[in-house]
């Protein structure tokens, strides 16, 4: 039989058992508060893993979304010739008319007049038999304010369809002289359309280059790209000359890729090589120059324009000087026969540009300027229009007494009757005339510089030294030396050394002009000729 504890003994004990119990809750809530804390620990820790991997994904989207945006954009820079291309039709005067459609007059609320006053929602309610034996007064009084009431009413509801009314005529009002004034505004521009229509079929000039002006800016290019352009127009030749604005190589993206870098948490580019931007600045420049030329040519009607010549300069500064300057960097011209040969879908623009004798800086990416072929200052093709020189001809006229401008038209039409597409650069200080002939030949075709001098002795032999100097600027695979009178033995041992250039004298020059011509002219008085 098991001793029985004493009071205190047992006292003990139990405080004994209830520490023991206490420490075991106190452990066991250690050990729970442990494990909680390593599971928020496990869920910190994972909740952290989780935003770190989103927010590298998010920086590896980022990068993935700018390197396909830079190549989207080179993407859309290689196709600025192609896009459109085959369906690609020049805006009509129709489409530039604008239709006048009736705006539908709606004033809101104006329109629906208020619900008038109705008595019997003011009339008291009928008297019992009772009110009516001994209430008539108040009956009666019931009766007046009742009906003070529905008129007061009455009077607010009709001072209100007043000036409903009358806001509804003023808003009336409003819409017809705002249609008026938007028909009258549409029929202006529409009748300004119509005499701009009526001007280039006329073949006004100031008509045409307004016209193409306004649709090869109008045809649509990348953002960021350049859309002006300065147009002047030869009727007698139906030849549009062609300023284009270039943009600068910046445009040419210079990243090639993104990517995000996890070890340094940092974005970083690969860059285009040089050579990539410059070759493709350069293919840019060429398909511009082309797709100018394109627009010009689908401008209807098409007998407006025979030719197009396109010179592209760029604005910039000269880091020298800090002054503004537009150099060139392509001139070219093409005949619409010869354009229309082309497969614009299919060919290399710079060797398009190399097939039609175009002039192209060697750098354009440096902006080193080339000379155009037809000077940037279109003010003087405006005030001074070609004309028929040969029209005014008669069989005896006297090429010697000719006006310097009558000579330099008349050596032009005499190159275009011989089968070149000739334009002239600038009047020579000799009293005779600088050009650029494109011979169409496809075996003896070329750029042509022709020298015309309107002489009455010999040509010094420096003239023709000058126009080899000039060939070779620009690049010309034959020179044209004529005069109206004769050459020297040091011109014509210079030129038989050369092999490029041809020399026609007086007697040749009036034997052209009467068989391409039809013009029976006379050279004039010249000096006695010595040996």
């Amino acid at each position: 039989m098991a001793r029985k504890r004493g009071f205190f003994a047992e006292m003990a004990y139990q405080r004994e058992q209830a520490e023991r119990r206490e420490r075991q809750e106190r452990e066991r809530a250690a050990r729970e508060a442990e494990r909680a804390e390593r599971a928020r620990q496990r869920a910190a820790a994972q909740a952290n893993r989780e935003m770190q991997a989103a927010y590298v994904r998010a920086q590896q989207e980022d990068a993935a979304a700018r390197t396909e945006a830079t190549r989207a954009r080179v993407a859309e820079l290689e196709g600025v010739l192609t896009s459109g291309a085959s369906s690609a039709r020049a805006v009509t005067f129709d489409q530039l008319r604008k239709p006048f459609e009736a705006r539908l007059f709606s004033p809101g609320r104006l329109i629906q007049p208020a619900q008038p006053p109705y008595w019997q929602n003011y009339q008291p309610a009928p008297p019992s038999a009772l009110s009516r034996l001994f209430s008539k007064t108040k009956i009666h009084q019931a009766q007046v304010e009742a009906r003070a009431r529905f008129e007061a009413a009455t009077e607010r509801f009709q001072h209100g369809e007043r000036q409903r009314l009358a806001a509804l005529a003023q808003a009336e009002a409003k819409h017809a002289s705002t249609e008026r004034q938007r028909r009258g505004e549409i029929d202006e521009h529409n009748r300004r359309v119509d005499e701009l229509e009526r001007g280039v079929r006329a073949k006004s000039a100031t008509a045409v280059e307004d016209y193409c002006e306004l649709l090869i800016e109008l045809s649509r290019l990348p953002e960021e790209l350049p859309i002006d352009v300065e147009v002047a127009y030869q009727p007698d030749a139906r030849k549009l000359l062609v300023i284009r604005e270039l943009p600068d190589v910046v445009v040419i993206p210079g990243v090639r890729e993104f990517s995000y870098v996890r070890s340094r948490d940092e974005t970083v580019e690969k860059p285009r090589p040089q050579k990539e931007i410059r070759q493709r600045y350069a293919d840019l420049v060429a398909q511009l120059v082309l797709r100018t030329m394109r627009d010009a040519f689908q401008i209807r009607p098409a007998a407006i324009i025979d030719e197009v010549a396109v010179n592209g300069h760029v604005s910039t500064r000269n880091k020298a000087t800090g002054r503004p300057e537009r150099p060139c960097l392509v001139s070219v011209s093409a005949t619409r026969a010869q354009f229309e040969d082309l497969v614009l879908t299919e060919l290399d623009p710079a060797e398009c540009l190399r097939h039609l004798s175009a002039l192209v800086s060697p750098h354009p990416w440096d902006l080193e300027a080339i000379r155009p072929i037809f000077d940037p200052d279109l003010s003087k093709y405006r005030f001074v229009d070609a004309h028929d020189a040969a029209a005014g001809l008669d069989s005896r006229q006297v090429l010697l007494e000719m006006a310097p401008i009558e000579f330099e038209h008349l050596v032009r039409q005499l190159f275009e009757a011989m089968g070149m597409r000739s334009w002239v650069t600038q009047a020579s200080r000799d009293d005779g005339v600088d050009a650029v002939a494109v011979n169409e030949d496809p075996i003896m075709g070329g750029v042509c510089v022709v020298q015309a001098k309107r002489y009455s002795g010999i040509v010094p032999a420096d003239a023709v030294r000058a126009l080899a100097g000039v060939m070779d600027d620009k690049r010309a695979s034959r020179g044209v030396l004529v005069t109206t009178s004769w050459f020297g033995k040091a011109t014509h041992d210079f030129s038989a050394r050369h092999g490029r250039i041809q020399l026609i004298e007086g007697p040749q020059l009036k034997h052209l002009i009467a068989e391409h011509l039809g013009k029976d002219i006379v050279i004039g008085e010249l000096k006695r000729r010595t040996k």
